[in-house]
């Protein structure tokens, strides 16, 4: 039976919670996550995980790739920023930004890692100056296409058009699934809620984000209409995360990137008492990846903790795969039957 080769991956930003409480070391949050099968794939994000990233000792590139190893995982993603607005009195020009990047492709190099996660923050200016880098480095730059950067974005057409131009295969993308959502996560409800927001407005808010206007058009609706029923600032900018962190766009848009998505965030809030994801459509969206080609690890990266400590990201990263697999599994059972 043929295998889906779509592979299941944790990104330890999932761990937010527990890596912030300091009870846990690198090793001991891999460890961990080893312990539980959460791999086989393993995504680090630089800046939280590695003290100095990116100008790495030669002691801690050694230590990571040990434990990298030791663990049995697959280094399939390193988690870059691209801190344009770190000055206090400017932003960083694209020299700056270019110079901000290339030491944490290395740091990917050097640590074993294929694929350097980059944001949109980066122009595309800024990539094409990369490509040499990232060519020599043997590190494909995947762009994280995360709300409000839908595909047909501006800036993301002009990011598509700069791949055309340059054909390279390190240049690539990293669909979020929190740009295809089809509600609300409950979480951040919750957490509205937690603020002293009414379900009034959350009900407004929710028949807004229903709609298919431009999200600054969302954002001016909400102000006037929240703002008439007295909502504080504090609370009207609370809501507008419904907007800025979760996008409605078709599942199927992504078939337009498929051959150049080097990597996939899975991301995810919460599970229904049958296991599934309610904000999220999994089988839709692994379904349209899977048929269309794409063969490459799928990131578990669990955001609820933006929201609620009532989980850990552990058992909550557990569902993911669970979900993910079984969903997988009728993918291959259903081309299986097709083919006999």
């Amino acid at each position: 039976m043929k295998h889906p080769n779509i592979k299941l991956c944790t990104s330890l930003f999932s761990f937010a919670l527990e890596w912030n409480s300091g009870k846990y070391s690198l090793e001991q949050l891999m460890s961990k996550v080893r312990e539980l099968n959460l791999g086989p794939g393993i995504e680090i994000i630089g800046f939280q995980s590695l003290k100095g990233f990116p100008y790495l000792s030669d002691n801690t590139i050694v230590d990571v790739r040990r434990l990298i190893e030791q663990f049995g995982f697959e280094p399939a993603c390193l988690d870059a920023n691209v801190d344009v607005a770190i000055r206090r009195d400017r932003l960083l020009t694209i020299e700056e930004t270019v110079e901000y990047i290339i030491p944490q492709i290395w740091a990917a190099n050097k640590l074993g890692f294929p694929v350097l996660r980059v944001q949109m923050t980066a122009k595309p200016e800024v990539i094409k100056k990369l490509v040499p880098v990232a060519e020599k480095a043997n590190v494909k730059l995947g762009m994280e296409l995360h709300t409000p950067y839908l595909i047909d974005h501006p800036a993301v057409v002009a990011l598509r058009e700069l791949y055309e131009e340059m054909d390279s295969p390190f240049l690539g993308f990293i669909p979020d699934f929190g740009t295809s959502m089809r509600q609300i996560p409950d979480a951040l409800l919750h957490s509205f809620r937690e603020v002293g927001v009414t379900d009034e407005l959350i009900a407004i808010t929710k028949e807004i984000w229903q709609k298919d206007i431009p999200t600054p058009a969302k954002f001016g609706e909400l102000q006037e209409r929240a703002s008439a029923l007295g909502a504080t600032p504090p609370q009207i900018g609370r809501l507008n995360m419904a907007f800025s962190m979760n996008g409605r766009q078709d599942v199927n848009a992504w078939k337009e990137i498929i051959p150049q998505t080097v990597h996939l965030h899975g991301k995810f809030y919460g599970f229904d008492e049958h296991g599934d994801e309610p904000s999220i459509d999994y089988a839709a969206i692994l379904k349209v990846f899977y048929e269309g080609g794409y063969r490459g690890y799928v990131s578990s990266e669990y955001e609820g903790t933006a929201f609620t400590d009532e989980f850990t990201g552990f058992e909550m990263v557990q569902k993911h795969h669970a979900l993910c697999k079984k969903i997988l599994e009728n993918i291959q059972e259903k081309e299986y039957a097709r083919t006999v």
